[in-house]
């Protein structure tokens, strides 16, 4: 014997069972039944505890990334801000003036030479992992 139950379904849910009913030639009601029988079942909650385990895991990868990368920038910027120091002799006070617009030139041409790198898609991270080989255990 079976009950009756009357239930509610958003359009969008409905045409999908509909389209699934009419694909695998069984009834909406076959459709509903497995899928309700499915949540019920106490390995359901094993197979959502394992999915979101899995997407635990791969948020913790990307963040794991997100550090090295960022790290990697911090290391770079830092390296370059000490050469620059070390190597750059302070300025006479008669060609600061030119030197301040030499310098708004040469950012113009960075951050233009910068939007198109980062417009073709090409980063330094990129390139540091084709031109080195990091050793396992730093990986």
């Amino acid at each position: 014997m079976r009950v009756r139950l009357n239930v509610y379904f958003p359009p969008a849910l409905a045409k999908q069972i509909d389209e699934l009913a009419i694909r695998r030639r069984i009834s909406r009601s076959a459709i509903v039944e497995v899928a309700v029988t499915s949540y019920l079942s106490p390995d359901g909650a094993d197979r959502m505890e394992a999915a979101f385990a899995r997407r635990l895991d791969r948020l913790s990868r990307q963040v794991q990334r997100l550090e090295r990368n960022t790290g990697l920038s911090t290391e770079a910027l830092a390296l370059f801000v000490r050469f620059w120091l070390s190597v750059t002799p302070p300025l006479l006070d008669e060609d600061q003036a030119a030197a301040q617009v030499k310098g708004r030139k040469r950012y113009e041409g960075f951050i233009e030479t910068l939007g198109r790198r980062y417009a073709s898609g090409k980063s330094l991270l990129d390139e540091i992992g084709q031109d080195i080989d990091i050793p396992d255990e730093q990986k």
